[in-house]
């Protein structure tokens, strides 16, 4: 039985840590669900959603802990438990929208944790969506067909990606994989390439953005983690799950769109 269903009066045989955390995800209102790379939580993921509170984002944020305790390699090449992992993502991003069907759900995601985001996404059942997607250097291979993970985005798939992350993104992955197997630079190196397999319709929900230079003014410097920095999240990142404006009007924020 799954968490969504648990939230509904199944049976009481899940751990206390499972309650905590489904009650987090059901608290009403907006919920920003952030899933960290393969070293799990750490303070960069921490500083990341603070800058978006900086920025105005309002919503209840949880980090889910998809490596369960068991990190780096392990957690890059388990393939079978991450797909696990994924189905109880999306289990508990199906329990908030049953909980609370008007409040919007952000997902936020970086490097190996983007590939949970994008496998939680294709799990969801057809009536759920989410709001915005936040994939911060992704270690999935470039090649990837994103389609049925997009069609349950209502709005945009924000992609944030550099050539300067060569350690991780480029070398890292050709040796190790990305974190569906193969080996080869990552998308988060260069951006996602549409595979012929994808539907162009669907694949206007994708915005890719390739570093730039200017953003160093906020402390992000195209390395493995310069996107998770506060001030970046709150300059760059938070315009884009807010309602308002279109981040590219808004003048300072200096978001250059190579792919879309």
């Amino acid at each position: 039985m799954g968490l969504a269903a648990l939230a509904y009066g199944g049976p009481a045989t899940r751990p206390a840590a499972d309650d905590i955390l489904l009650a987090r995800i059901t608290d009403k209102g907006p919920l920003l669900l952030h899933l960290p790379g393969i070293a799990g939580p750490r303070w960069c993921d921490r500083r990341m959603l603070a800058g978006l509170r900086d920025g105005g984002v309002e919503a209840n944020s949880v980090i889910y802990d998809w490596t369960e305790g068991d990190p780096g390699i392990d957690a890059l090449q388990g393939y079978a438990r991450n797909h696990q992992e994924a189905k109880k993502i999306a289990d508990l991003i199906s329990a908030h929208a049953a909980a609370d069907p008007d409040s919007p759900i952000y997902l936020t995601a970086h490097s190996g944790g983007c590939a949970l985001a994008v496998w939680a996404l294709e799990k969801l059942p057809a009536r759920v969506k989410v709001q915005t997607v936040l994939l911060i250097a992704p270690a999935l291979s470039p090649g990837y067909d994103l389609t049925a993970a997009l069609r349950h985005v209502e709005g945009k798939a924000f992609v944030f990606s550099s050539t300067l992350d060569v350690v991780v993104l480029y070398s890292g992955t050709k040796l190790f994989g990305t974190m569906d197997g193969v080996h080869g630079a990552a998308a988060g190196f260069a951006g996602f390439v549409q595979p012929p397999s994808a539907d162009p319709l669907t694949y206007r929900k994708l915005v890719q953005f390739q570093y730039q230079k200017a953003w160093a003014k906020y402390f992000d410097f195209g390395e493995h983690i310069g996107g998770m920095s506060r001030p970046f999240a709150q300059a760059v990142l938070a315009p884009l799950i807010d309602p308002g404006p279109a981040p590219s009007t808004r003048p300072g924020v200096g978001l250059d769109s190579s792919r879309q």
